[in-house]
C-alpha cells in the first residue's frame, strides 16, 4: 500500500534550511566543513590573482608596442578634411542663413565665431607659441626638449578685414560675411613642392566675383607637419578667411571651397569634406 510523505510545516521548512546552513552536529556550513570553505576560497583567490596579473601583463606588453606621439597605422586617412565656421547644421547640410535687418539671426553666429577665435587671441598665442614670420629657419625655432615641438603662432590679427577688431561682426552686419576655412590635422602630414595649400572658393550656379582672402588665401608651410597632441601640446590649427563681397539678396547659393596643393585631394565622391567644404549661403534683407 503506497504511502504519503507528510507535508511540511512552515516553520519545519525554516528549521532544515537553518540546519543546512549552520549544523551544529556536523560543524558543516552550507554542507561543507569549514576547512573545505577555506581551501575552496584560496583556490578562488588565486586562480583571479593569476587571470588579473595575467591580463594586466598584456596590457603592460600591448602599451610597450605603442607611441605616446603618433598612432602606428595611419593608411586610412592620406589627405586631410576641411572645416569651416560658423558651421550651423539644417537638412541640406551647412546652412548659413539670416536676415541683415534681424539681428537676432545673426547674433548666435557671431557670438560662435568669437568662442571660436578665442584661442586665436594674439596675448594668448604668445604665451603658447613662438613668432615665425621673420625666421627663416623655422624648424629650428620650433625645436624643444626631447621630442617636444613648439609651434608658430596665429592670431586674429593677422586675418585683415575679417578680424573681430576690424568689425566685431565679422561682416554679418553688412551682408559681406567672414568664413573661417580650417585643415583638420593630420600627424606628419607635409605638403611636397615647397608650396603652401591654398583656398579657392566658388559656385557653379552663382559668379562670386568679389572674394577676399586673408592671410593671403594660403595656410603657410611654418605650420606644417603637425607632431601630434603630445609633441606640440599648444599647437593652433592655421586659417584662411573668406570674406564674400557682393552676395545677391534673397537667394540660396551653394559654395564650395577646395584647398589645392601637393598630397591634398578635393575630388572623393565618398567624403565630402576631404580637402573641400559645401556650405549654402543665404542673406535676406
Amino acid at each position: 500500500m503506497a504511502t504519503f510523505n507528510e507535508k511540511k510545516t512552515c516553520s519545519q521548512r525554516m528549521e532544515n534550511f537553518g540546519r543546512f546552513v549552520w549544523n551544529p552536529d556536523t560543524g558543516e556550513l552550507m554542507g561543507r566543513a569549514l576547512d573545505k570553505w577555506v581551501y575552496i576560497s584560496l583556490y578562488y583567490l588565486a586562480f583571479y590573482i593569476v587571470m588579473i596579473g595575467l591580463f594586466a601583463l598584456s596590457i603592460y606588453s600591448l602599451m610597450q608596442t605603442l607611441s605616446p606621439y603618433e598612432p602606428d597605422y595611419q593608411d586610412q586617412i592620406q589627405s586631410p578634411g576641411v572645416t569651416i565656421r560658423p558651421n550651423t547644421y539644417g537638412e541640406g547640410g551647412i546652412e548659413i542663413f539670416y536676415n541683415i535687418s534681424d539681428e537676432n539671426s545673426y547674433k548666435g553666429i557671431v557670438k560662435s565665431l568669437n568662442t571660436f577665435l578665442a584661442v586665436y587671441n594674439k596675448s594668448k598665442q604668445e604665451e603658447m607659441n613662438k613668432p615665425c614670420s621673420n625666421y627663416s629657419d623655422v624648424k629650428s625655432l620650433l625645436t624643444g626638449s626631447g621630442r617636444t615641438k613648439y609651434a608658430c603662432q596665429f592670431t586674429t590679427d593677422m586675418l585683415g578685414k575679417c578680424s573681430c577688431h576690424h568689425d566685431p561682426t565679422f561682416g554679418f552686419a553688412s551682408g559681406e560675411p567672414c568664413l573661417f576655412i580650417k585643415i583638420n590635422r593630420i600627424i606628419n602630414f607635409m605638403p611636397d613642392n615647397k608650396t603652401a595649400p591654398t583656398l579657392h572658393c566658388s559656385s557653379k550656379v552663382y559668379d562670386l566675383r568679389h572674394v577676399e582672402y586673408f592671410p593671403h588665401g594660403s595656410f603657410g608651410l611654418q605650420y606644417f607637419p603637425y607632431y601630434g597632441k603630445k609633441a606640440q601640446p599648444n599647437y593652433t590649427n592655421p586659417l584662411v578667411a573668406v570674406k564674400l563681397f557682393n552676395v545677391q539678396r534673397n537667394k540660396e547659393i551653394e559654395i564650395v571651397c577646395k584647398v589645392n596643393g601637393s598630397h591634398i585631394i578635393n575630388e572623393n565622391p565618398h567624403d565630402p569634406y576631404e580637402g573641400k567644404v559645401t556650405f549654402k549661403l543665404k542673406i535676406e534683407k
